[in-house]
């Protein structure tokens, strides 16, 4: 969303930074542990080397970035939160 204070702002910055803040929150808050964290992790990791076919079809090149965001994301969410890792399947 740019703004007229920020016309050069990027959208997709924005809405990382919301859904980066948000997962944040939900953790500090236990509605998510890192196990759920890690699957959606998973899931998006699956989805960026097109093993599973999404209602939602995605750029190769977007999926691929979400995929490094997540990772990163799950990495400083295990290092500020901890918590239990994965749980078995």
């Amino acid at each position: 969303m740019a703004t007229a204070a920020h016309p050069a702002a990027d959208a997709g910055e924005e809405s990382m930074i919301i859904l980066q803040s948000l997962l944040c929150l939900l953790r500090e808050k236990n509605v998510l542990n890192r196990a759920d964290i890690e699957e959606l992790c998973a899931k998006v990791e699956r989805r960026a080397m097109g093993v599973v076919e999404g209602p939602l079809p995605c750029c190769e090149k977007a999926a691929s970035a979400a995929m490094a965001d997540m990772q990163q994301v799950t990495s400083y969410i295990g290092q500020r939160y901890g918590g239990k890792h994965a749980r078995p399947r």
